[in-house]
């Protein structure tokens, strides 16, 4: 079979409930030979879909030429493109990460985003940036068995454990990705470009071993290649092997979980006995805490705790885990409970970890605006106490002013153009389980001073 007739293959025997007829989809296209392979093979295929491409600049001239032959590619498929700019530098600066790590943050953000902006509502999609009426909206990406292989030795020689050596995968069910090339070797793809008369441009620093897959990609790997001539097809096999061997260790796994963790209100029990005869107890203990935000050398430390006096502690950035006679108790931080902040009425200043902020009650008109972002100016009888002040989170909506539609925070932070930073830091105030105030940005359009406002609650933001 070629590679067409292979790819649609594939398609049946990983993705079967997802169709040209249910399955809108995203395609992640940089302009280079996987994705422009990619695009065509689902372009053939019957999928109605969306082009995004990421712009890192980077490469100076090269990334906008990259984001002009991208857009061109929209045109020849009659598809609608989406591109990202982002100041990768920068946020890598700030994140104190290397460049690679930076771009993969910020792509796979804004990927997650755009999936975020159409979950469907019934049978609706709110704050849609597509008209469509598929039942399922998924990301795909162009990895093939070549980009397989590179991060499963990466992984290897940097150190993992089982679920590292399965490889990527196919089918990301949380974050809606799907990765229909994993099949295809880079050989077979090329092969399909020239056969197929297809463009592509190429980036220059893929030959750049500065980076660690190049590396691996243009010297490692070629290297094995001369003593194990067969060491590609090989590590595919152990993937497929590994990752049956993982689905044996996840299923005992949650056996033990099962058997070990008690659950009382926001905290988990753990007997030490049990878990002391449990075996092998450094990998137990270290699969149990890791959803907790521990580290894995921290789970030596754990297992010095089944010894330590009555009241030892250690913590990660979220949780501890106390030891209290013959039980581990894992209970979050006492300051996660500051996340959610109740402002009764009557109450003048707040303080919570970005700032302050004061409440003023103004009882009879002239009520005089202030269109500073820092301050809100609200109608009383729209408002219910108490209030909470708390962190957004994904799924948060309101009516920004000046709207007569509802808008999910997510694509309202897309529209402002934040920064992953910025959003990760804004809070909002909302009363009687609706927001009325992204603190510092926006009042919820429900909320404003109108002609007929009679009182006023003014909330002003103190950095």
């Amino acid at each position: 079979m070629n590679l067409s007739e292979r790819f649609k293959q594939n398609w049946e025997d990983q993705f079967r409930h997802l169709s040209s007829a249910n399955c809108y989809l995203f395609v992640a296209v940089s302009g280079g030979l996987d994705s422009i392979v990619l695009t065509d093979l689902i372009f053939k295929s019957g999928f109605d879909f969306t082009i995004v491409h990421c712009n890192f600049q980077l490469r100076g001239a090269e990334s906008e030429r990259d984001e002009t032959f991208v857009k061109a590619l929209g045109k020849k498929y009659n598809k609608e493109v989406l591109v990202k700019k982002f100041d990768t530098q920068k946020f890598s600066k700030e994140k104190k990460i290397g460049t690679q790590e930076a771009a993969r943050e910020l792509r796979y953000e804004w990927f997650k985003e755009l999936i975020d902006s159409i979950k469907m509502t019934d049978d609706r999609a709110q704050e849609t940036v597509i008209s469509h009426s598929s039942s399922a909206i998924f990301l795909t990406t162009a990895h093939h068995a070549d980009d397989n292989i590179e991060t499963v030795l990466m992984k290897f020689f940097r150190g993992t454990g089982i679920q590292g050596l399965t490889g990527i995968q196919a089918l990301n069910k949380k974050d809606k990705i799907i990765r229909p090339l994993l099949f295809a070797t880079k050989e077979d793809i090329l092969t399909y470009a020239k056969e197929n008369h297809l463009s592509w441009v190429e980036d220059s620093s893929n030959e750049s071993n500065k980076y660690t897959r190049n590396y691996f990609r243009n010297e490692l790997i070629p290297g094995l290649q001369k003593v194990f001539p067969d060491v590609e097809e090989n590590i595919l096999e152990n993937i497929e092997r590994f990752n049956e061997v993982n689905e044996l260790y996840q299923q005992s796994i949650q056996w033990y979980k099962k058997k070990l963790l008690v659950k009382k209100d926001h905290e988990f029990h753990i007997p030490v006995l049990l878990l002391q005869k449990s075996n092998p107890v450094k990998t137990i203990v270290w699969e149990i805490i890791k959803e907790f935000a521990f580290t894995a050398s921290q789970a030596d430390e754990v297992i010095k705790l089944f010894a330590a006096e009555n009241g030892s502690y250690m913590a990660s950035a979220s949780h501890r885990i106390i030891k209290n006679r013959n039980w581990l108790i894992i209970a979050p931080l006492h300051q996660s409970a500051n996340k959610n902040i109740l402002i009764e009425k009557g109450e003048k200043q707040i303080v919570f970890e970005k700032g302050a902020l004061t409440i003023k009650e103004i009882n009879e008109p002239p009520f005089i605006i202030d269109y500073s972002p820092f301050t809100a100016l609200l109608d009383a009888s729209a408002i219910q106490f108490p209030l909470l002040l708390r962190k957004w989170k994904q799924g948060d909506y309101f009516y920004p002013l000046g709207m007569q539609k509802k808008k999910k925070l997510s694509r309202f932070f897309i529209d402002q153009k934040l920064s992953l930073t910025e959003k990760e830091n804004t809070w909002v105030i909302e009363s009687n389980k609706k927001i009325i105030w992204i603190v510092g940005q926006r009042i919820d359009d429900r909320c404003k001073i109108t002609s007929s406002a009679k009182k006023a609650i003014q909330i002003t933001y103190l950095k």
